[in-house]
């Protein structure tokens, strides 16, 4: 096993080295600027274009508004919980401030995504929108450049089983049985998990973008609200905190307390990984829900898919970063659920430990959720509609496998960070080489509007 963690650790140090950080903000960047700030100008559009999605506008399996609470239900995750912390616990208070600056381009990555998914999408044998990376580099491409797109489902459709499935699983397992007043075996968490997960997935996306439209507003507002009244108890110490998060993203962090220190480039490192964890912009994942919205225009939808990297980075993982530093479990040793919880149960004794734990478990349970739908449609454009039943048992029997896997944690997260770059890498390429693409439409949709 050991030796199987050290090749691993080589492969993510390699493809999360400067020239993947580099492509993905650079991207990011470069299509911010194509867009001429487009996705920061047209926030304020983005948002009434949602509130007007709750209904069908066009060709689709799911409303727009749907497409985006499937996607945050993959994308609200462990990752804005544990991965935020495992973060901060690593690279500092300054991870924060890479996970921000990853988020703000990534609105522009995520938005050419959702664009290109519903301008190249397809209709399947069953009848259904299928779209992503495979298919807008397989329908916008060269046939020379097909390869990218067979390379970018079977990263995924692997990814999913870690990043989506065991890793979801196994984080919620180890928070509700290490929470002293729930201690839940492993076991019944992963069986109970397996079970509801099964009832959703037998009805497809329709069923699953119904649960996911209901179930991910309640859940992010309740924890967005727990949050806000950690931080305004400290209140007092959010300025401070604020500068500290800038100061250190620049600077080595210091040891202090629990905390062993760390350089910039790592602190960089994991401020941009666990950014990219948390709401995926560039691995090309949530066009897949985005494809299968009831949408007239690319564009429309493209400015309801940019909100989800906002939401689900600038806002949810800021309340769990800013509570886990204002409170200053940063500098208490612990790392990933169980340093979310010591920040909000030092902040809400008797409560805050629940609140972390019993949030993890929902918003864990969605994202197995959201990313079956990645991995189904990953299987499907590799083997074809006939694939999908087997894959969905597959699905459910890795939940609680994943549950009870208590020992391998840091491994899967390793094996998840590693799957990700994987992912984003053909999916980066593509929207490159497509960005001329998106441009042309957004100027013509946005010229005829103004």
């Amino acid at each position: 096993m050991d030796s199987v963690t050290e090749l691993i650790e080589w492969l993510n140090g390699i493809v999360w080295g400067p020239l993947m950080l580099v492509l993905i903000l650079g991207t990011g960047l470069f299509l911010m600027i194509g867009l001429k700030l487009m996705p920061l100008a047209r926030l304020g559009y983005g948002f009434r274009m949602l509130w007007r999605g709750r209904e069908g506008l066009g060709d689709g399996e799911i409303s727009p508004f749907n497409a985006l609470m499937t996607s945050l239900s993959a994308t609200i995750g462990t990752g804005n919980i544990a991965g935020v912390a495992t973060a901060i616990a690593i690279g500092g208070p300054g991870a924060i401030f890479w996970m921000w600056c990853t988020a703000l381009v990534g609105m522009a990555t995520k938005y050419a995504e959702a664009v290109l998914a519903v301008r190249y999408r397809e209709v399947d044998d069953n009848g259904n929108h299928v779209g992503g990376p495979m298919y807008y580099i397989k329908n916008g491409l060269d046939a020379k450049w097909a390869w990218l797109g067979t390379l970018f489902a079977i990263f995924g459709a692997l990814a999913g089983f870690g990043i989506g499935n065991t890793v979801q699983a196994n984080s919620v397992a180890n928070a509700l049985s290490a929470n002293a007043g729930l201690q839940i075996a492993p076991w019944v968490t992963g069986l109970v998990m397996a079970v509801l997960a099964a009832l959703v997935l037998i009805g497809g996306i329709r069923r699953i973008a119904e649960v996911a439209g209901k179930l991910v507003p309640f859940m992010a507002v309740a924890y967005l609200l727990s949050g806000f009244v950690v931080l305004v108890l400290y209140a007092g110490a959010i300025p401070n905190a604020l500068a500290l998060i800038v100061s250190e993203a620049f600077t080595p962090t210091a040891a202090t307390g629990g905390f062993a220190g760390a350089a910039v480039w790592l602190t960089i490192q994991f401020g941009v990984a666990r950014g990219i964890f948390s709401n995926e912009a560039g691995l090309g994942s949530a066009p897949i829900a985005h494809a299968a919205a009831a949408t007239d225009n690319p564009v429309r939808q493209g400015s309801v898919a940019m909100l989800g990297t906002f939401i689900d980075t600038i806002i949810v993982c800021s309340i769990t970063g800013l509570a886990i530093v204002v409170t200053g479990a940063w500098t208490s040793g612990e790392t990933s659920s169980a340093l979310s919880s010591l920040a909000f149960e030092t902040a809400l004794p008797g409560i805050g430990s629940y609140v972390v734990s019993l949030g993890l478990a929902v918003f864990a349970f969605t994202t197995i959720l959201g990313w079956s739908v990645y991995g189904e449609r990953c299987v499907e454009y590799l083997f074809g509609v006939r694939s999908i039943t087997p894959f969905r048992v597959a699905w459910i029997v890795m939940i609680p496998l994943g549950a009870v896997a208590q020992e391998f944690l840091n491994f899967v997260w390793l094996v998840a960070d590693t799957l990700n770059a994987l992912m984003a890498i053909p999916n980066l390429i593509a929207l490159l080489l497509l960005s001329p693409v998106v441009f042309a439409l957004t100027r013509e949709y946005f010229s005829q509007r103004d």
